[in-house]
């Protein structure tokens, strides 16, 4: 199994920081001298945190995202509460704007494992 280079991992922390301000990770503060002194689990453990933290984040923005394009596209003027006809419509829009994301997800998975 090919370990990724101390510099690699450092571009990446680096990138992973700059590109996802609202991540508050101790990690990409790391340098290329603290990432030598880890050993190759330990890097691996660093790259698998910030993945997951990455993760985290989209799908966090995901789901942000899909509530305001949902609401706005649902939601009347009924109240404060949605009625019938806009909770079918919210359901039915997150289930359209799910299944959408996961095709988008499938297409890049598989165009990534062609190259």
């Amino acid at each position: 199994q090919h370990q990724p280079s101390s510099e690699t991992l450092v571009n990446s922390v680096q990138d992973f920081g700059r590109s996802n301000p609202k991540i508050n990770s101790s990690n990409s503060k790391m340098n290329a001298e603290a990432l030598n002194n880890l050993t190759p689990q330990q890097q691996q453990a660093v790259m698998q945190k910030m993945a997951m933290q990455v993760n985290q984040q989209i799908t966090a923005d995901l789901m942000e995202k899909m509530s305001s394009l949902c609401f706005k596209k649902c939601a009347g003027t009924s109240g404060d509460k949605l009625d019938r006809r806009e909770q079918g419509c919210m359901a039915s829009c997150q289930d359209r704007y799910l299944d959408a994301m996961a095709q988008v997800t499938e297409a890049l998975q598989k165009r990534q494992n062609s190259m």
